[in-house]
C-alpha cells in the first residue's frame, strides 16, 4: 500500500459503511461527545464570552488532540490508520440519515398526514412546526436539507481532506458545539458566541463548495446549472448566516423554488430574505432536494479522496 494512502482509503471506507449503515439509534458517538459537553457545561457555564471561549477551546482542542493521537499512532501503519480513519468519517457523516428524514418528511406530507410530519420535523431543524401547513413543512425540509449537506457531510469531507483524522473530528465537535450553545437566545447569547464564530469559519469554504457543487448537479434535480449559479450568486449572501445562504440559495436555483421567509424558533421569529425565483416548494420538491442532497454528498466524497490523491502524489513527484 503507498504510504499515506490510508487515509484516502479511510475515507471511502467510511462514507461506504455510511451510506450503507447510516447512524446508530444509539451510542453514536456524537451523541456520546454531546452528554460529555452538556455536563461539562453545566460545570463552567458563566454568562460571558470568555467562559465561553475557553470552554470552546477545551472541548475542540480535546477532541482534535485525540484525532491528532490516532493520526501519529498510525503513520507508518497503513492499514490500521484506514481502519481509524474510516470510522472517524463513519462517525462524522450524516448524509445518509439526512436523506431518510427527508424521505420520511416527503412521505408523510405526500400521503397528507401533517401530523405526522410535524412531529419528523424537529429531526431536522429547531423550527417550531405547531401550525406550519403542508407548504411550510415542505419549505422548512428543503431548507434544512440545503444546509445541513454541508454541515453533515460536504464541510467534514472537506476536514478530512485537509488534516485526516483530525480535522474528521475537530470539525464535528465545533459544529456540535455550535448546535448546542452557538444559537441566540438569552443563555447563550455570550456563552455560545465562540462556538458560533468558529463554526462560521470552519464552513466557510465546506459553504462554497456545497453550493458550485450543487448548482453543477442541479440537472439531477431537473433543474439548470445556470440558473442555480445566478440564484447563488444574487442571492447566497442575503441570508443572515454567512454561510447557510450559499447552500440554501444554490438549492432554490437547482430546484426553482423559492425559499425564505418568517421562521418561527419556539416563539422567537426570525424573517429571512427570500432566496430564488418561482414558486414555494410544493411536497414534490422535498423528494427531489433529497436526490440532489445525495449527488453532492456522493460526489463530495468523491472531491475528498481525488484532493487527498492529487496531495499525496504531489509529495512523492
Amino acid at each position: 500500500m503507498i504510504r499515506g494512502s490510508g487515509t484516502t482509503a479511510g475515507i471511502l471506507l467510511g462514507a461506504a459503511v455510511d451510506a450503507v449503515v447510516g447512524d446508530p439509534r444509539r451510542g453514536h458517538p456524537v451523541a456520546v461527545f454531546g452528554s460529555r459537553v452538556s455536563a461539562l457545561e453545566k460545570r463552567i457555564y458563566r454568562d460571558s464570552r470568555l467562559a465561553g471561549t475557553a470552554f470552546t477551546l477545551l472541548c475542540v482542542g480535546a477532541t482534535g488532540g485525540l484525532g491528532l493521537l490516532a493520526d501519529r499512532l498510525t503513520r507508518s501503519r497503513p492499514l490500521a490508520r484506514t481502519a481509524v480513519t474510516a470510522a472517524a468519517t463513519w462517525a462524522v457523516l450524516g448524509g445518509t440519515t439526512l436523506a431518510k428524514e427527508g424521505a420520511h418528511m416527503a412521505g408523510s406530507l405526500e400521503s397528507g398526514d401533517l401530523r405526522a410530519a410535524r412531529e419528523r420535523l424537529p429531526h431536522l431543524c429547531g423550527r417550531d412546526p405547531a401550525g406550519l401547513d403542508a407548504e411550510e413543512l415542505a419549505r422548512a425540509t428543503v431548507e434544512s436539507i440545503a444546509e445541513n449537506t454541508s454541515d453533515a457531510v460536504v464541510a467534514p469531507l472537506f476536514w478530512g481532506a485537509v488534516a485526516g483524522v483530525p480535522g474528521l473530528v475537530a470539525y464535528r465537535a465545533i459544529n456540535t458545539l455550535d448546535a448546542m450553545v452557538g444559537h441566540r437566545s438569552q443563555r447563550y447569547n455570550r456563552f455560545g458566541w465562540a462556538s458560533a464564530r468558529l463554526d462560521d469559519v470552519a464552513n466557510l469554504v465546506p459553504a462554497r463548495l456545497t453550493g458550485l457543487l450543487t448548482t453543477a448537479l442541479a440537472p439531477v434535480a431537473g433543474g439548470s446549472p445556470r440558473r442555480a449559479l445566478a440564484v447563488l450568486r444574487r442571492d447566497g449572501h442575503r441570508h443572515p448566516s454567512p454561510n447557510a445562504g450559499r447552500c440554501e440559495a444554490a438549492f432554490a436555483g437547482a430546484l426553482g423554488v423559492r425559499l425564505g421567509g418568517a421562521n418561527n424558533y419556539g416563539g422567537r421569529v426570525e424573517r429571512r430574505p427570500e432566496l430564488g425565483d418561482g414558486p414555494r416548494p410544493a411536497v414534490a420538491d422535498v423528494r427531489r432536494s433529497v436526490r440532489l442532497a445525495r449527488a453532492v454528498s456522493l460526489s463530495a466524497v468523491a472531491v475528498a479522496a481525488g484532493a487527498r490523491l492529487l496531495r499525496r502524489t504531489r509529495r512523492r513527484a
